[in-house]
């Protein structure tokens, strides 16, 4: 079936690709459906211990520090190094360890608070242009819809910002579950709730370290660049081409 033609039966026959029966798609959050998007307006008055404000780059680095999925992003000391580990298990952990990481990266207290409300917000996240309509053909071609994130906040409310929380059979939030990508408890669990055999999903994220740990289980993955939302037009739609032909 052709990305163009629009399925108009509600829930037909699954698809097969590698002449395996596809009955699910999970994908992952931040950088594959959304992205925390840098807001000029929030580094405006954005300035280290000394008054200098941040340049173009550091606002850059500052917005990579906050989204990298895995990798410890700066240099912890013993006492946060526990919390950086756990940080998607326990929101308090991932507040205490993100301010640290914005502290360490030269962003004073107060500014350091505002840019964390901001992470944890939802309404700041931006979707990818194709993120919707992917999920809507997901569905509409009868395969199920789960979505696996490494997250300490609850960001379900961006699905129904958007009017897509419909097509979404499961979500897995790592602090909800108490177990983190690449651990392959979480992509089992997936495939259990969603009464898929692990062979018959397919993962779509952008972390080949916590989004490939899919395939170690015998999920096929697809990994998306998590570009900003502008440059990355239809890499969504690109991953699950195969699933809707």
């Amino acid at each position: 079936m052709s990305l163009d033609a629009c399925p108009c039966s509600a829930r037909s026959s699954p698809l097969t690709l590698d002449l395996v029966t596809l009955r699910a798609v999970l994908f992952d959050f931040s950088g594959t459906l959304f992205r925390l998007e840098e807001d000029e307006s929030w580094f405006s008055d954005l300035a280290d211990a000394d008054g200098t404000l941040f340049d173009l780059a550091a606002q850059a680095e500052v917005m990579r520090r906050m989204t990298a999925p895995v990798g410890q992003v700066v240099q912890l000391g013993p006492e946060f190094r526990d919390a950086w580990e756990n940080r998607d298990l326990d929101p308090a952990l991932h507040r205490k360890v993100y301010l640290e990481v914005l502290r360490s990266s030269g962003v004073l207290d107060g500014q350091a608070e505002r840019l964390y409300e901001r992470l944890i917000d939802t309404d700041f996240w931006t979707p990818y242009p194709d993120a919707a309509d992917v999920l809507r053909r997901v569905h509409e071609a009868g395969i199920k819809i789960g979505v696996i994130s490494n997250i300490a906040f609850d960001i379900r409310p961006a699905f129904e910002r958007i009017g897509v929380t419909r097509y979404v059979d499961e979500f897995l939030l790592s602090y909800l579950e108490g177990v983190i990508k690449p651990d392959s408890k979480i992509f089992l669990r997936a495939c259990e709730r969603l009464d898929v055999a692990p062979g018959e999903a397919l993962m779509v994220g952008d972390s080949e370290e916590a989004d490939g740990g899919a395939a170690a289980v015998g999920c096929q993955v697809a990994i998306v660049d998590p570009v900003s939302t502008t440059e990355r037009p239809d890499g969504l739609l690109t991953a699950v081409r195969d699933v809707l032909r």
